[in-house]
Formats: C-alpha cells, structure tokens, sequence
C-alpha cells in the first residue's frame, strides 16, 4: 500500500488518538523538507514528523533519533514564532485525498486568539508544508517555496492567498454511494475492477483498490464487505508485508501469507520500520548533495591532471632522440648554415643511417645545437617532478573515491562530518569564516557484537577512522581493512581475539568497503601499533607492514 488517501484516513485517525488537545513544546528542522514538531500530549513528549521529501513524503509520530542543524532554517524561525506553545484543536483530512489539516489555537502578539492552520500536502514531488492564518487565508510561509515561475495555478508563497490543489471529479469513498455495486457487476476480474475502482473513487492506491477489488468480488454481500473495509481503516492491524515488493498496509490484504507478515501496534510504529534505512539513505543523500558535487568535480580534474601527467612522461621518455640530435649537430656544426630549416646528417648511433633533424633558421648553428640539448635537460629534469605530481595527484583520487564509498553507507551525521572534512582540507568553502565557529565532535564509531560477544569499532568517515585508529583503540587491539581499496577502519576491542571473531569483522570490513558486493574481498589486519601516520597525510590515510590477510565474503553483523 502507498501512502494513499485511506492510508493518510488511517494515519489521521491515530494522530487524533494520541496527540489532539497537546501542546506543541518544540520544533525542529533536522532535514531540508523535513519538520519535527515535538507535541506534549496524555503526559508525555511525541515527536511528530512530516515530511515533503519528494520520496518518501509522509506524516507519522517518530521514535527515530534526529540532530538539529547548527543553524535553523528560516521556515523553522516562522514556525516557532507562532507555534510555540500553541495547542493542537484536531488533525482532518481534507475529503479523502493526501492533504492534512492541523489546526492549531494559539495567540497573535496581542493575546488575543487566533488559530492557525499547517498543511500537509502528501503529493510525490509536489509534497509542501505550509502555515496558513486562518482568518485571512493568507500563507505565513512554506517549506518549499513554489513561484508562478513554477506553477500559474497555485503560488506557495508567504503573503499569497493559500489555495487547495485542483479537485479532482471523483467520489468520497466514505460518503454513501453504491458504485462499487455496478461496477462489480460490469467487471469481473480483479485487476481491471481495481482500476476502475481507482478511476472512480477518491484516494485509492493500486494496492488498496486490488484488495477492495478481491473483497467484493468474493463477497455475499457487497454493502457490508464495502462498509467493513472502509471502516477498518479505523482500527488497523498494520503490517509490513516481506514479497516479492517490500510493502505496508494498514491491514493484511486478503489471500496474504501470514509467513511474510509483520505485525505492529502502530503505524508510526511500522513505518519507522518501513522507512528506517530507506529514508536514512535518502537523507543523506539529500544532505551529501553539495559534498558529491565537490567530490565528483574534484575527481574528474584530478583524471584530467593523470592524463596530462602521463603525457609529460611519455614525452620525457623520448628526451634521448633530443640529446642524440644535438650531438649529431655539434658534430657537424660546420655542415650548418644560418637560415637552414632543415639538414639530413647521419645518425652514428643507428649505423650512420641518414637522420633529418628540423632547424630553426633564426638561430645560429651553435644555437640549434644547444636547443636541443635544453630540450633533453629540461625533459630529463621534470621526470622526478611529474613522477611526485602523479604519486600525489593518483592518492587524491583514492582519498575522493574512498569518500564517496563512505557517503553510499553514511548516517546524517556522518555526511556532516565529512563536509566538515573537506572544508578543513580546502575543498568546501567555510560560509563562516571570520567568526567563531562552533566546535564540532566527531561522533562516535558505530559499534557491532561477533558471536561470542566481542566488540568491535566501525569508522564511517575519515574523521572517525582517524579518531578510531590513533585515540581510541589499544596499541595492542588488532586494526582490520580491505587490501588496496577503499573501506572503513575497523577495531577489534580485544587483545588476543579468536580466530572466528578476526574471520567475523574482516567480513564486516568488507561490507563497509568498496567490495561489499564481491563475494570474495581480501582484508589485511594487524595490531594497532603497526600503524603510522605520515606528516602531512589525509585524514583516513595509514601506512603498516607485517599485516595478515584474510578472503572473506562481506557480511554486517549485530549492532
């Protein structure tokens, strides 16, 4: 099931249960579309989360920790200024489409009351918060912004006149009606009454209307099976269903596999669980936005320079046919007359054969002579030069390929961290400079269990890894990576681990590697005191030797 209209019925429904008459205690803007309204509701604080990510746009209660930004957004500021405190009357539905209403009473800067309306919008990438002052109808302000630049029907912005999206021409399911009725009649299988049920009724994802559609076409008694469904949306049972297609339903579809089911005692229960990694990866991905651009900018200058680099040496690898040019020349000097382009003298380095040698004929014999040999000198001298370029500008684009392995398996708050990175390395420019700024600590490593109970120290970024390897873990602890790709630090907690514990985090240094999708990865570990770091190194970067490797099969284990 999508987050359709019976959905949204459902999740306004539990929303109203839990938070109607609660007073709004605190509000937060951890991601770019993304709200938290803390609400204190029945005695106790619930984190209220909407979302207009274009993705995976929803309205549920969280349990999902979060981190505030170090600076909040200016929709942010708006909210607090005329939310703080407000009491929450009711959440509606408007009809049963994918926009919520919740309205809040509070008080203008008079004290007198006034109330205030936060639209939901759930609409794919036409998803949008926005504040409405009731009275006016005026919009306080938005979370996206939406121009007559962007759409000539409805402008979204603060000051203009909030106006409903289009209406479509179709019926409420929940109002009486008997279409269902001759439709059921008209069609017999499932999947074209589902569409035509879709096609005729308000609010009905494709899941929903395929399993009203087999509900009544098994049904004795079609007003009641018609009323039972609608209504059941009152009291769900909702499930996340493991198919073919990961999916959830605010209750078990007809005919479903009770094996490939899992029951939860909320929604915002189970779509926390629904959308835990998926939405995770899609946050900081939103996030990582301006670091992958760097990145990616970064990287394709650094192949451009390795391939101008290289051309150097393949040049300077034929300096010896510059250096044999001007001997042949100086041997010859008094064959050379000034103004000559050419001469063909011979070669007594290839059996005299007769060699042409290009002149300039501005320059003097001796001058042509020694023009060639600058030639071979400058050449011969750049060699080690270029050499040290490539060395540098090659650990540059391994530095940058290792980020980007980071950001596919990064938290939030490691996307932070490695902006933060880059911007102490030059690569992202510091908004703030000039004025104090906010120290941050790097988070902790992520941490997983082998099954004997051992500890062991994951590094999602560079900041952490180096944190991890040279402060945090025991000289004598043993250090784990993949061979000669990019990946994580990794830290057994133990001295003298066993073999199965060594054989269980090589297999998680393979899965936050660059080849976890390979089935066999080599990994390199040794004791922590064999690292070093050199002078001057990126942060991430050690040098070892005396290290072991083992061939594994990347695999996560138990946080």
């Amino acid at each position: 099931m999508s987050f359709d209209g019976f959905f949204t019925h459902a999740i306004v429904h539990e929303l109203n249960t839990t938070l109607k008459t609660g007073r709004v205690a605190r509000i937060s803007q951890p991601y770019p579309a993304e709200l938290i309204i803390t609400i204190r509701a029945q005695r106790h604080n619930y984190s209220l989360l909407i979302s207009a990510n274009p993705t995976y746009p929803r309205i549920q209660i969280t349990t999902v920790p979060f981190t505030n930004p170090a600076v909040p957004t200016n929709f942010t500021m708006t909210l607090r200024k005329y939310l703080d405190g407000a009491i929450l009357e009711k959440i509606e539905q408007v009809g049963n489409d994918r926009i919520i209403r919740l309205i809040f009473n509070t008080r203008d800067e008079l004290g007198d009351s006034q109330k205030l309306i936060l639209v939901s919008e759930i609409m794919a990438r036409h998803s949008n918060i926005s504040l409405v002052n009731d009275k006016t109808g005026k919009i306080i302000d938005t979370i996206k912004h939406v121009g007559s630049d962007q759409n000539r029907v409805r402008l979204l912005l603060p000051g203009a006149t909030f106006v409903m999206p289009p209406k479509q021409d179709k019926a409420n399911p929940y109002l009486p009606n008997q279409l269902y009725s001759d439709l059921v009649r008209e069609f017999s299988a499932p999947r074209g009454l589902a569409k035509q049920l879709q096609g005729h009724y308000e609010g009905l994802g494709h899941d929903t209307s395929l399993d009203l559609a087999n509900r009544l076409l098994a049904s004795d008694h079609l007003p009641t099976t018609y009323q039972q469904f609608i209504h059941r949306f009152d009291d769900p049972d909702p499930v996340i269903i493991d198919g073919k297609k990961k999916q959830f339903m605010a209750f078990p579809p007809v005919g479903a596999d009770e094996n490939a089911i899992q029951h939860f005692s909320t929604l915002s229960e189970m779509l926390d669980s629904y959308y835990a990694q998926k939405a995770q990866q899609d946050r900081s991905k939103e996030l990582a936005g301006q670091v992958i651009k760097v990145i990616k900018n970064e990287l394709k200058k650094d192949r451009r320079k390795v391939k101008k680099l290289n051309k150097q040496l393949e040049d300077a690898s034929e300096a010896d046919k510059y250096r044999i040019r001007g001997e042949i020349l100086t041997t010859y000097l008094g064959k050379l007359k000034h103004g000559m382009k050419e001469i063909t003298l011979p070669n007594f380095y290839d059996d005299n054969k007769p060699l042409k040698i290009n002149l300039s004929p501005d320059l003097s014999p001796s001058r042509n002579a020694q023009k060639y040999f600058t030639k071979y000198d400058k050449l011969k001298s750049s060699v080690a030069y270029v050499n040290e370029q490539l060395r540098l500008t090659n650990a540059e684009i391994k530095y940058f390929e290792n980020i980007q392995n980071q950001i596919d398996l990064a938290s939030p708050s490691d996307i932070q961290e490695i902006r933060l990175e880059l911007q102490q390395e030059g690569y992202i420019k510091n908004k703030h400079k000039g004025k104090k700024r906010r120290k941050v600590r790097v988070s902790k490593p992520e941490q997983f269990h082998t099954s004997d109970g051992t500890l062991v120290l994951v590094g999602k970024n560079n900041l952490q890894n180096d944190q991890l390897s040279f402060k945090t873990a025991n000289k004598n602890e043993i250090w784990l990576h993949v061979k000669d790709i990019p990946g994580s630090h990794v830290v057994i907690r133990d001295t003298h681990p066993s073999d199965q514990t060594i054989l269980e985090a090589a297999q998680l240094a393979a899965y936050f590697s660059k080849g976890r999708d390979s089935d066999n990865v080599p990994v390199d570990y040794l004791p922590v005191k064999r690292l070093h770091k050199p002078n001057g190194a990126k942060p991430g970067f050690v040098t070892f030797r005396g290290q072991k490797t083992l061939y594994v099969t990347p695999h996560k284990l138990n946080n």
